[in-house]
């Protein structure tokens, strides 16, 4: 059961703790926030320091796009940021800036030509219809049965993973990031990591043996100045569009359904045709933002909000704040499928933009226009179950029944 804030001092909130997600309400704690301390300092925990939490959207998204006053490359999530450190700096996109990201971005992007795109997202709406279509009747868990197959293969296909190997590449993203409980051993989590680490760097030898179309080909093999990749620079970036890749879509599948029965106006319109799918998919990333936050650490000493941000502070940039803002969106706790403008930041902003959205938008569309077409009803056959997380929201299990 959560609790509400009104009477909660937002010093005592902790927002380093996955449990602060499941114990208070969320979007009365982002709204206090909003109006009462838009620059806010989280106190430091129990051998972790303390950070900036950045609740408004404009002030979010200055310093998404401000890459000269804060960086990526100590960290860009609270787990990272409060350790110090990522191993992945300088090696993988989302921690790496400048230069270095612009060209290994761009030596990626090549393998996200619009050609290539427009037949991944033919295959992902055809293998939705199928899966969703294939489960009308019986209860099922929505999760588990269909969104953790749609990501993975569409990611898969880019990669030229080989189908047998995608199963096991779920199991280990699951582990990574989204702890079911409290109880799920850290370790677990850094064995879960590494597995996929060490797959795609076998992946990649084979690719240099004999290179594809595929992103993995384009890593093992491609040049920036004229010198190939790092080895690390190869698998954490084969890594890293697992990880947002599955993770996000899979989030954004599952809490879309579930707000669709949740309000069954907008089912209604969606079934109807009243609602354009381009803008009903805006919708449901705006609602559902799987990514809670992102961060940054300040490079120099930077004013914001009347506070002042000391150089080598942690800030974080809460996506989940930023896409309620009502300065941005008119009446942002009403779930409305027909919504424009819609200015959500849910795959970030500016130079470290998702460079997999096109993808996790054929997800999400591919996911209302099967229920839009096949399903009549959408029921609940049991209790959703929220993920253990202060970065991913969503759900591991959503039983449901469609008729």
């Amino acid at each position: 059961m959560t609790a509400h804030l009104a009477d909660v001092d937002l010093a005592d909130l902790d927002l380093a703790d996955p449990q602060t997600f499941l114990d208070v309400d969320l979007h009365s704690m982002w709204r206090r926030l909003r109006e009462e301390d838009p620059v806010h300092w989280n106190p430091p925990g129990d051998g972790t320091p303390g950070f900036w939490v950045l609740s408004r959207h404009a002030d979010i998204v200055a310093v998404y796009k401000d890459n000269k006053r804060f960086t990526s490359e100590h960290g860009n999530v609270l787990a990272t940021l409060l350790r110090g450190t990522d191993s992945a700096s300088g090696k993988m996109l989302a921690v790496t800036d400048g230069p270095r990201h612009r060209d290994v971005r761009n030596l990626m992007i090549k393998s996200f030509s619009p050609r290539v795109l427009e037949k991944v997202a033919d295959r992902v709406r055809q293998r939705t219809r199928a899966l969703v279509g294939g489960l009308v009747g019986p209860a099922f868990d929505f999760a588990t049965d269909v969104a953790d197959h749609i990501p993975i293969n569409t990611i898969g296909d880019l990669m030229d993973v080989p189908v047998a190997d995608r199963a096991k590449l779920v199991d280990w993203n699951n582990r990574t990031l989204s702890r079911y409980s409290s109880e799920d051993a850290e370790m677990e989590e850094w064995l879960a990591r590494n597995e996929i680490l060490l797959y795609f760097s076998g992946l990649a030898e084979e690719r240099r043996r004999s290179p594809g179309d595929d992103v993995v080909s384009a890593l093992a093999n491609g040049l920036v100045d004229g010198a190939p990749l790092s080895e690390d620079e190869i698998v954490f970036n084969c890594y890293s569009l697992i990880l947002g890749a599955d993770e996000s879509s899979r989030m954004s599948s599952i809490g879309g359904l579930l707000a669709l029965h949740q309000h069954p106006e907008q089912w209604r319109a969606l079934k109807d045709g009243a609602v354009d799918l381009g803008t009903a998919t805006e919708e449901v990333l705006r609602w559902t933002t799987p990514a809670m936050h992102f961060g940054r650490r300040a490079v120099v000493d930077v004013e914001l909000g009347g506070r002042l941000i000391r150089a080598g502070d942690v800030v974080t940039l809460w996506n989940s704040s930023a896409n309620f803002d009502e300065e941005v969106f008119a009446d942002p706790m009403s779930f409305d499928l027909s919504r424009t403008p819609n200015k959500h930041i849910a795959f970030g902003h500016g130079p470290h933009f998702c460079l997999g959205a096109y993808l996790g938008r054929a997800h999400v569309r591919s996911v209302l226009e099967a229920v839009r077409d096949l399903v009549d009803g959408i029921e609940l056959a049991g209790e959703p179950r929220r993920l253990f997380s202060n970065f991913v929201h969503g759900y591991s299990s959503l039983p449901v029944t469609l008729r």
